[in-house]
């Protein structure tokens, strides 16, 4: 895939979307990290924001996650901070990385190998999956990618968006929280439940309880 978003002439197979935050990796400590890096800098104050506070909020857009974490401020100020830390976490991850999840480079390798499109959809900033993929040296991975700060869409129009880009009527999403499986089915699309993620899925059409059974699965399923 090219930096662009382009996606090369003469791919085939069948289409896995993938959510990115509990799913791919855990970039949780590096984002508070970041987070109250620039809060610091830019008010002198210490919200010690933690992991913990962050990993709670994935999934949701960065407004969302703004008006959880930054209530004691009026809208405008919240979400103007917001827009400020998700420029500075960016360039951040993209310096220092995170968290890959165990087998996720081999397995995705593998789905390669068998002929899957593989792609990212998911709610964060602009940016933020640029990062995840520069850090992660993961660009020949993956056919295309959106995100809720790109689009402006929210994940179910995201995913039907990288399915059409792509000449796919046919796909699956794997993610780790309810939301994911909400805008899956949204989207038309079954839903894997990575277990080991943030949160439950109590109506997904599979599970996985470590990335490297998602091959297993996925036949299983008919989506490979």
């Amino acid at each position: 895939m090219r930096e662009d978003g382009d996606v090369p002439a003469g791919e085939v197979g069948q289409m896995i979307i993938f959510d990115l935050d509990g799913t791919l990796w855990d970039s949780s400590d590096v984002v508070a990290e970041s987070w109250n890096m620039l809060i610091r800098k830019e008010t002198g104050c210490e919200r010690g924001l933690s992991g913990a506070d962050i990993a709670r909020n994935m999934g949701k857009t960065m407004n969302q996650i703004a008006d959880d974490l930054f209530d004691d401020l009026e809208e405008d100020e919240r979400y103007a901070l917001a827009r400020k830390c998700e420029v500075f976490e960016n360039a951040y991850i993209s310096e220092h990385g995170a968290v890959l999840y165990d087998k996720v480079r081999e397995t995705l390798a593998e789905l390669r190998e068998r002929g899957a499109k593989l792609a990212v959809v998911s709610n964060c900033q602009e940016g933020y999956v640029k990062a995840f993929l520069d850090s992660m040296d993961m660009w020949d991975y993956f056919v295309d990618y959106e995100e809720w700060g790109r689009s402006g869409l929210l994940k179910a129009d995201n995913i039907r968006l990288v399915m059409e880009r792509n000449g796919e009527d046919k796909a699956i999403y794997v993610g780790d929280i309810q939301r994911d499986s909400d805008a899956a089915h949204e989207a038309g699309i079954p839903c894997i439940y990575a277990a080991y993620g943030f949160g439950d899925i109590n109506d997904a059409e599979g599970r996985i309880d470590s990335f490297d059974e998602l091959p297993a699965r996925l036949e299983e399923l008919g989506y490979l």
